[in-house]
């Protein structure tokens, strides 16, 4: 599985099926190769944040820069763990953690309303205010029993945007 162009094994298919906690089956993981034999352009056995910007659906994400730092590079069994956290049958805690990542963009564990307000900022655009942003999010902080000097542990980070009705799924199509 080094080499993106070589087969994919019975093996590699049970490895990558623990490698992501069996969120996918054998058929959507062999489907999840080929996509990403196709995103692979050079086989080297890797994607590249270009090879991802080739993507539209990825490429118009108003995360994609916070994105890339995340799957610059992977391999595909990381790969394949990171689109897990989209998978209908990931668990709310996998789902948060990724979200968790998105915000972390120093990767220090914690998120701080600076973070929160980046991320605000790159999804609204000049939809919002600095102003609008910034009361929104001392609102949903504070309606948490959070200020804005707090730093957000995971933990407490799902506390404050976990909502009943959030859907964060992607069906992989299996051809």
């Amino acid at each position: 599985m080094g080499n993106a162009s070589s087969m994919l094994t019975q093996y590699d298919i049970e490895d990558v099926k623990d490698h992501c906690n069996h969120l996918f089956n054998q058929q959507e993981i062999v489907s999840l190769y080929q996509r990403f034999c196709q995103l692979d352009r050079s086989a080297k056995g890797f994607i590249s944040a270009d090879e991802f910007l080739s993507v539209p659906e990825f490429a118009m994400n108003p995360l994609s820069q916070r994105l890339l730092k995340m799957v610059d590079g992977l391999n595909f069994k990381d790969f394949v763990a990171f689109l897990s956290a989209f998978s209908a049958k990931a668990s709310m805690r996998q789902k948060f953690e990724l979200i968790f990542k998105v915000y972390d963009s120093d990767g220090n564990g914690k998120v701080s309303f600076n973070n929160m307000t980046e991320v605000l900022q790159d999804l609204t655009g000049s939809f919002m205010s600095d102003k609008q942003r910034e009361d929104v999010l001392r609102q949903v902080l504070h309606e948490a029993g959070y200020a804005r000097d707090s730093l957000l542990l995971l933990d407490d980070f799902v506390k404050v945007f976990e909502h009943p009705g959030l859907k964060m799924e992607v069906e992989v199509p299996v051809d």
